[in-house]
């Protein structure tokens, strides 16, 4: 298998990294390869906010939930969907521009994934780890007004970055036949595998924990849809100016 699969496949949540500081050019060269990711029509509808004052730090992994490593890890990042920067554009090149469409969300929103997702493999290609922090959408708009976003901007998620202080195991993902489809959507056999997989993530969570954590895949998922998760996030949208329309 090539070095870039193996990298790919190995990827952890790092949560505990050691004292040590990422160089400057270092993390400007990740942000570099984030930028060469694909984007929509060349309209690259991100913007990166390196929070660097620890105190908007701490403040941020409070609001994010109690996320300590967002203020102990080397550089925290948040990733931010960005229709401001290029509406603009459009603006001064004389376009009359609409504003606040729905595809504009989706354009801004994969675009930044798009991009956090390079950074993240060039992150792991130079030994370093990292973490997701989609609860950055917990308390947008606090963590908003933190990082002084205007009209068209919103935090989509953040990054821990920095070198790791732990070696977790690779969580195990579901099966490729449970995910590809051939010619069109079919899912008679998703019972079947969903059911094996069960069992695989038992096995993982029980041989992780010392057998202190006995649940499967399908019982991590009940709380996710037994209730209104981040239901202040469709008026949070439409107050950055994504209406939906």
């Amino acid at each position: 298998m090539n070095p870039t699969i193996e990298l790919l496949k190995s990827h952890r949540s790092i949560r505990k990294f050691t004292g040590e500081k990422i160089p400057h050019e270092l993390l400007r060269e990740l942000i570099r390869a984030g930028q060469s990711a694909a984007t929509s029509n060349h309209v690259q509808a991100y913007s990166v906010i390196h929070v660097v004052n620890p105190d908007n730090r701490q403040k941020i992994a409070e609001l994010a939930g109690g996320q300590n490593y967002i203020a102990d890890c080397s550089d925290f990042l948040v990733f931010c969907a960005d229709m401001k920067r290029s509406t603009a554009a459009a603006d001064r090149a004389g376009a009359e521009v609409i504003r606040g469409m729905t595809e504009q969300l989706l354009v801004a929103t994969i675009d930044a994934s798009l991009m956090a997702q390079n950074v993240a493999v060039a992150a792991e290609s130079e030994g370093l780890g990292l973490c997701y922090i989609g609860g950055i959408r917990n308390n947008p708009a606090q963590i908003s007004e933190i990082l002084r976003l205007p009209e068209h901007v919103y935090p989509v998620f953040g990054m821990c970055l920095g070198y790791p202080d732990q070696n977790p195991e690779v969580k195990p993902r579901l099966p490729v036949e449970a995910v590809l489809r051939e010619d069109f959507y079919t899912d008679e056999m998703d019972d079947e595998l969903v059911a094996g997989f069960d069992q695989t993530m038992n096995d993982y969570y029980r041989e992780r924990t010392g057998g202190n954590k006995d649940t499967t895949w399908s019982e991590q998922l009940k709380p996710l849809f037994t209730s209104k998760l981040r239901p202040h996030m469709r008026d949070f949208l439409s107050k950055c100016g994504f209406e939906m329309k």
